[in-house]
């Protein structure tokens, strides 16, 4: 296998993920090079089509209500913001003409759009385009739930509690090419932002007119991406789908992949059999499948900045997963080693806490987050029995049944099976039954709270700590098993607010909040998510990014 790095950063400094090269050590070609600079280097292939897998179906195409990483990587690929992370995951103008102007207070950023800029249906792409996307998505009325996303923009999140009108929201068209974006606080990572999915533009006139329909199949929608959706029936159930080519994008003569086709398979061994047979071009396997190909020289690790956990349910104030006993019992149940190498074995690696490692680092001693932070998640059965007997005395049983809802992948229901045996080898009268089911319906029952204790995950949507640390403060939408605890909240706030603008402190703050959840274990982390991929060697420059979407087509190519 065949290494490289890929770089990304944060406002706190700039972070590395050893990440195997997406079919080809060398990119062949500048990042944004046209087809003439590539033909000078490569041969192209005649047909430009690259076939892939998804493990789950899209739960939304809708650029408001999108919340999971099959959505993101469907949108980041038909639609852009005024920034794009380019291939070395650093956020570049796209439709901005610019770098934003920003304000000597760090609160006002001026951007000027390009007027070459069209969506699908030829219409212009506008300023008035981003100021009802966001109004859409931080409105109450959408029920969003990464309208958080928006907190750094003045008034968002006073709209999204409904003390505000939409239009109060900081954001405003100074003219149809000039958008002012107006701040609650300098933000350190608001650049990302700026290329995230929820940032995108929206098409007023299209989405009123389908209103609750808009997005729900790929007519039903307008793009103005490299690529337009194609073939999708519906949230939740389509089987497969495709990203063709946007021939109105205003950088298309710098797309040469003509057409993506996605397939939804959920075993591995039928995806790697598709693969063997021609039929897809990345297949992505787990367990013993990832560790037979080891030596296939296209089998590529890449290592996201992405951890996946288990979130006990404790709205209620008779849930026995209030008790901290408890759930540190039922961590220490877990050895995480053995589930990443023995049971993934796709290179994931045991989570040490929340924060995923390799991702962020402290500002002035350059130390990795997740180390600084320390290793909460060791596995000890004498530990795990001793936190048991505390906790029966202090709930009053003598046995306790529950179950674990997960997806249905390969993966997944490896996992759950796992965490299953584990619990009850180490918790004498503890039953657990599992409940495998389709990611939608796993994110629907998640979103409900009709869930004891759910397997799910979060990958980072940029390189900063806050990204993971403010998912479990006690509004946070994300926050689906209701931890609360007042000085978690306190740190996650004043690294966003009073100590925004001093990196240190904010840090300090930062560290603070992963210690306090991690020492309650108001969340249990499992791993950090890799994924091994059967990548045809033909592919080149797909832009793979450790957070975020995980895949941008828009520079990638396919040679003879």
């Amino acid at each position: 296998m065949k290494l490289k790095k890929f770089m990304f950063a944060s406002l706190v400094t700039v972070a590395t993920l050893s990440l195997v090269a997406c079919g080809s050590g060398d990119k062949g070609s500048a990042t944004d090079g046209s087809k003439d600079e590539v033909s000078d280097k490569v041969e192209l292939a005649e047909e430009q089509t690259f076939s892939v897998i998804e493990q789950q179906e899209m739960p939304s195409a809708d650029p408001s209500l999108a919340t999971d990483v099959i959505g993101a990587r469907a949108l980041t690929n038909t639609y852009e913001g005024l920034y794009r992370l380019d291939i070395e995951s650093e956020p570049t103008p796209a439709g901005a003409t610019e770098f934003a102007k920003v304000s000597e207070d760090g609160l006002t950023w001026t951007l000027k759009l390009r007027e070459e800029s069209k969506w699908s249906n030829d219409d212009p792409v506008t300023a008035k385009d981003y100021v009802f996307a966001w109004q859409r998505t931080v409105d109450p009325a959408t029920a969003s739930e990464y309208a958080s996303i928006f907190a750094p923009v003045k008034n968002a999140t006073k709209i999204t509690a409904g003390e505000m009108d939409k239009k109060e929201l900081g954001v405003k068209a100074l003219s149809d090419y000039e958008l002012e974006i107006t701040l609650e606080q300098p933000t350190p990572y608001f650049k990302y932002l700026l290329a995230f999915k929820q940032y995108f533009p929206q098409n007023q006139a299209v989405v009123e007119k389908y209103g609750k329909d808009f997005a729900t199949t790929s007519e039903k929608a307008v793009y103005n991406g490299p690529f337009v959706l194609a073939d999708f029936d519906g949230p939740g159930t389509d089987q497969d789908w495709a990203y063709v080519k946007n021939e109105k994008y205003w950088d298309a003569d710098n797309v040469k992949l003509d057409k993506i086709d996605v397939k939804v398979i959920k075993e591995a061994s039928t995806g790697l059999n598709l693969y063997e047979d021609g039929q897809i071009e990345d297949a992505i396997l787990t367990g013993e499948l990832a560790q037979q190909m080891a030596d296939n020289e296209e089998l590529n690790i890449e290592k996201l900045a992405s951890t996946y956990y288990m979130e006990l349910n404790q709205a209620d104030e008779k849930s026995p997963f209030r008790n901290a006993n408890l759930r540190k019992a039922i961590s220490y149940s877990i050895d995480r080693d053995a589930l990443a190498t023995q049971i993934l074995g796709d290179g994931s690696v045991a989570a040490r806490g929340l924060v995923p490692a390799e991702m962020s680092f402290n500002p002035k001693t350059k130390e990795d987050f997740a180390e600084e932070a320390g290793n909460f998640l060791e596995y000890d059965k004498e530990k795990a029995k001793e936190y048991w007997e505390k906790a029966k005395k202090e709930l009053n049983i003598k046995d306790l049944e529950m179950n674990i809802l997960s997806s249905d992948t390969d993966s997944s229901k490896k996992t759950v099976e796992y965490i299953q045996g584990a619990i009850q080898e180490n918790l004498d009268g503890v039953k657990v039954t599992v409940s495998p089911v389709p990611f939608s319906v796993r994110l629907d029952r998640s979103n409900k709270g009709d869930f004891d204790m759910v397997i799910g995950g979060w990958s980072g949507d940029y390189t900063d700590p806050i990204t993971f640390i403010e998912l479990f403060t006690k509004d946070n939408s994300y926050n689906r098993g209701k931890y609360s605890n007042a000085d978690y909240d306190k740190q996650a706030k004043e690294s966003a607010t009073t100590n925004v603008s001093d990196d240190n402190a904010r840090w300090t703050n930062l560290i603070d909040a992963e210690k306090i959840l991690m020492d309650e274990m108001g969340v249990i982390p499992l791993y950090q998510k890799a994924e091994a991929h059967l990548r045809t060697a033909k592919i080149k420059d797909i832009a793979i990014h450790p957070a975020g979407a995980h895949y941008d087509y828009k520079w990638a190519y396919k040679v003879k």
